[in-house]
């Protein structure tokens, strides 16, 4: 079974996924924190030769744990230009499982059992419980720029665990919170409650009602929160509106990262 392919019981009831080689697992802890890069950015970032960052990312490739494509799971469209584009390349679902080989046992154990014991809405009181927590965490300066504040909200989460960064969105419309790891996706892809809490917790912090695209625990690439520059209303043909579409009326089940930005860029 193809690596990519894995869900995410299959991969913590699996073998412990080994990196080939020092060298190789410096390159994957830099693609987990500055998330999805070229081989150029990845061998001027590291300091090594063009072809000793080739060598490493065909040994990764080959084990399942970097996946190469056309462009970043997140953020705006690439700039086209003349010429053969550069792959951009980010972890797989397995390459982060071999970062961080200690999993959420005791969240999940915990969840269980509050499952069990107070059924969904006793779930629902630890995810909420954990959310306040986590915006008293999280809590920044407000800046004027909201880019500034969701920059510092990014800080406070790469801290936690979370190997978070910001993104400009198409047409300075939204900008996109990215999250490349996540120190509970298993819980999470378990109780879903966690990831709908942490939503709302991210959108106090930020004072702007943001929608989230994509998860980890889903079995995505990334965590992708979409935040307006402006507290208004988004259509994503490139307009600030208050009468059309709101954020609220997209979900990772109606339009996906690259609809918007093929709207956008229309």
């Amino acid at each position: 079974m193809d690596p990519r392919l894995a869900t995410l019981h299959e991969l913590r009831n699996n073998v412990v996924v080994k990196f080939p080689g020092e060298a190789a697992e410096r390159l994957a802890h830099s693609l987990l924190d500055l998330g999805p890069s070229t081989a150029a950015e990845l061998a001027t970032r590291l300091g090594v030769t063009s072809a000793g960052i080739r060598r490493q990312l065909t040994a990764l490739q080959g084990a399942g744990l970097v996946v190469a494509g056309d462009r970043a799971p997140y953020g705006k469209a690439p700039t086209v230009r003349r010429g053969r584009p550069g792959q951009v390349f980010s972890l797989t679902a397995s390459g982060r499982a071999a970062l961080s080989q200690t999993y959420d046992d005791l969240a999940v154990e915990v969840l269980r059992f509050v499952h069990e014991t107070q059924g969904e809405a006793g779930v629902r009181a630890f995810a909420e419980q954990r959310a306040e927590r986590l915006v008293q965490h999280l809590l920044p300066a407000r800046h004027d720029d909201i880019t500034g504040t969701a920059g510092d909200i990014a800080l406070a989460l790469t801290a936690a665990g979370y190997a978070a960064s910001v993104e400009a969105g198409d047409h300075g419309v939204t900008v996109q919170l990215c999250q490349h790891n996540c120190p509970i996706v298993e819980a999470a892809a378990q109780f879903p409650a966690l990831c709908d809490a942490e939503t709302a917790a991210l959108g106090t912090a930020l004072g702007r009602h943001v929608t989230r695209l994509a998860t980890l625990a889903n079995g995505d690439g990334v965590c992708t929160t979409v935040i307006p520059t402006h507290d208004a209303r988004i259509n994503f043909i490139g307009q600030i509106s208050t009468d059309q579409i709101s954020t609220d009326q997209i979900s990772s089940d109606q339009i996906s990262t690259d609809q918007i930005n093929r709207k956008a860029s229309a």
